[in-house]
Formats: C-alpha cells, structure tokens, sequence
C-alpha cells in the first residue's frame, strides 16, 4: 500500500522526529485518499499524524537488531 515511504530504520542511524512525521503524514494521506485535508476534516487528519508519530516512534525505539552495537 504505502511503497512509496521511506524505511525508516537504517541500522545504527536513528530515524529524526521529522523523518518519523513525515512518513505519518504521508501515511495518513494514503489512507484517507486527501493530500490536505479540507477545514472541517484538519483537526481529525492531524490528530491521527500525531497518534501514528507517537506509534511508529514507539516502535522504532523498542526494535531490538541482532549484532546491533549499543
């Protein structure tokens, strides 16, 4: 569905906050078919920007890579 975002996690090189909103923000705009979601629709769009952020941050923290130095 979404081939088109960036893998976020690159081995020791962690992803940057703006790195893991954008790959949200384009998410969320494959999913709900708007590039920009019209007035009435903003505070849904980024609200689920925000939850998708927190999420995917939340994993790409706990991820344990095998013969990763720490």
């Amino acid at each position: 569905m979404c081939r088109s975002i960036k893998r976020l996690r690159q081995g020791a090189t962690p992803a940057t906050p703006d790195e893991i909103e954008a790959a949200a923000r384009q998410f969320v705009r494959k999913i709900s078919g708007f590039s920009q979601p019209a007035a009435h629709n903003t505070e849904v769009f980024e609200r689920a920007v925000a939850e998708i952020k927190t999420a995917s941050a939340d994993l790409l923290n706990g991820l344990v890579i095998r013969g990763a130095k720490s």
